[in-house]
């Protein structure tokens, strides 16, 4: 059984041509089957799988409730909560939380009638580009096995690649939906900041992280957002504007939409044969009837110093709470308070974690918080700034969504400057709140994937939905075979 279509499986499963119990069990026994080499997953119970399926065929033999995802396996990366079941966030120090409560954004999933597949691999508190800095495994690409998934969301993006999952849910703070997903072939959609609950969504820097989606396809990308979307009152950063009818609007015409091309994203940075194809898929895009026309992004040159100022200062605050206290790993037979304190979170904590609460912390130290945390903040209203003049002009943003190919395991984890630089082109949105999806467009001479970014105004995930959709199926991807 494929796993590749979310709206034709919960159209089966709802006719009776299939039931939500076959469709489990087909993704677990494919996870079973690929999960050994991949290791996209981190926690999955099979029983409680299957026990949820057989509730959701109950729920369609007896009519009960509007179930716009019935049956479709959903994962979920590991730092969103789930009731009852294991999140780590790809930590030690939470290696056996299982938490009270689940996110809003799940809540709403298994009310449509989703399945919660399982827990997927990231790198530790969402804090990476390539899924290597998990305290617990390193997930690998299934289009090249030596090669990495990227990150954070790199377990989510593998599940969904490689047939384990139809659907999945990420976070993205800096790129970390939409750089795996261009990685992995498949679509990765940023919404807009405040657009999903983060309700649940363990907090990396709180004005930055977003709850985002992994799909096969734009439309199923739409039917899974339709689902998440909307105002939730136990998240205050949660916006009030209207939902608009994403599957409805999809299928628009896009004759007369104007396409920016944002001219810093074509720096001497981009990888040749990346810049090659996106070249490609920009011709492709001016014959779908839309009118194309650089602009300019002139502060994008700060951003990655802007980025790695903003987020290591707002993680280092909210990681002040694993203290080894309340939850979470406890170092054995502490002298004092103080040292439980450092061992505990010496011990619990990763390399790359230690250097961004590092950074962080001194970025918001008496004397230096002007200097850096204050700037930071001043660049980021003239990254906003930047994108809105240009949605003056034009109605959506065209560009790269990573510098370079897939990159090989261990080329750029001790290298921190240099993994920084793989989110050049998806920090930016980021800063500024905005949409931004990425779409498969091609595959290097070597056979790894790549995507192109689209960027919409606020709240305008409708308009970026369709033009993924239309380049998408105006401009399929020819299947490449998975190693697995």
């Amino acid at each position: 059984m494929k796993l590749d279509d979310a709206l034709q499986i919960r159209d089966d499963v709802l006719a009776g041509r299939v039931s939500a119990t076959e469709v489990a069990a087909a993704a677990l026994r494919r996870i079973e089957e690929a999960d050994g080499l991949l290791r996209a997953f981190l926690t999955v119970e099979p029983e409680r799988v299957l026990e949820r399926a057989r509730d959701v065929d109950r729920q369609v033999r007896e009519a009960d409730g509007n179930l716009p995802l019935a049956g479709v396996p959903v994962a979920i990366k590991d730092n969103i909560s789930t009731k009852g079941l294991r999140t780590t966030c790809g930590s030690r120090i939470l290696g056996n939380y299982i938490p009270p409560y689940t996110a809003t954004a799940v809540r709403l999933l298994e009310e449509a009638g989703a399945v919660v597949i399982g827990k997927t691999n990231c790198d530790e508190f969402a804090m990476g580009s390539s899924t290597e800095n998990s305290a617990f495994q390193v997930t690998r690409n299934p289009y090249d096995l030596d090669r990495v998934a990227g990150g954070s969301s790199g377990g989510s993006a593998v599940a969904v690649a490689a047939g384990m999952a139809t659907l999945a849910l990420g976070s993205d703070t800096g790129g970390s939906v939409r750089q795996p997903a261009s990685f992995c072939n498949i679509v990765g959609l940023k919404p807009t900041y405040g657009r999903v609950s983060r309700y649940g969504l363990v907090a990396f820097a709180s004005s930055l992280d977003v709850i985002g989606a992994l799909a096969h396809n734009p439309r199923d990308a739409a039917l899974l957002l339709s689902v998440i979307a909307g105002e939730d009152r136990s998240d205050s950063t949660s916006s009030s504007v209207p939902v608009p009818d994403y599957l409805g609007a999809i299928s628009k015409p896009l004759k007369g939409l104007r396409i920016g091309i944002p001219k810093e994203f074509f720096d001497p940075g981009l990888d040749a044969e990346v810049k090659a194809i996106i070249d490609e898929a920009l011709k492709n895009v001016s014959t779908l009837g839309c009118d194309l026309t650089e602009v300019s992004l002139p502060h994008t040159p700060y951003a990655i110093a802007d980025y790695y100022i903003i987020a290591p200062a707002e993680a280092s605050s909210n990681l002040a709470r694993y203290d080894g206290v309340r939850y979470g790993y406890r170092c054995a037979r502490p002298g004092d308070l103080m040292e439980m304190y450092v061992r505990s979170r010496a011990r619990g904590f990763g390399a790359e974690v230690k250097r961004r609460i590092m950074i962080g912390t001194f970025a918001l130290s008496s004397g230096y918080y002007e200097a850096y945390y204050g700037r930071a903040m001043k660049v980021r209203t003239l990254v906003r700034g930047d994108y809105e003049r240009a949605f003056e002009g034009v109605d959506l943003l065209i560009a790269p969504v990573a510098p370079t190919p897939p990159f090989r395991i261990g080329e750029k984890v001790n290298d921190p400057v240099a993994m920084y630089l793989s989110d050049i082109y998806t920090v930016t949105a980021n800063l500024a709140g905005i949409p931004a999806i990425s779409v498969p467009c091609g595959f290097s001479a070597s056979g790894l994937p790549i995507g192109l970014q689209i960027l919409g105004r606020h709240f305008e995930e409708d308009t970026v939905l369709r033009a993924a959709d239309q380049y998408f199926r105006a401009f399929p991807v020819a299947p490449r075979a998975l190693r697995v």
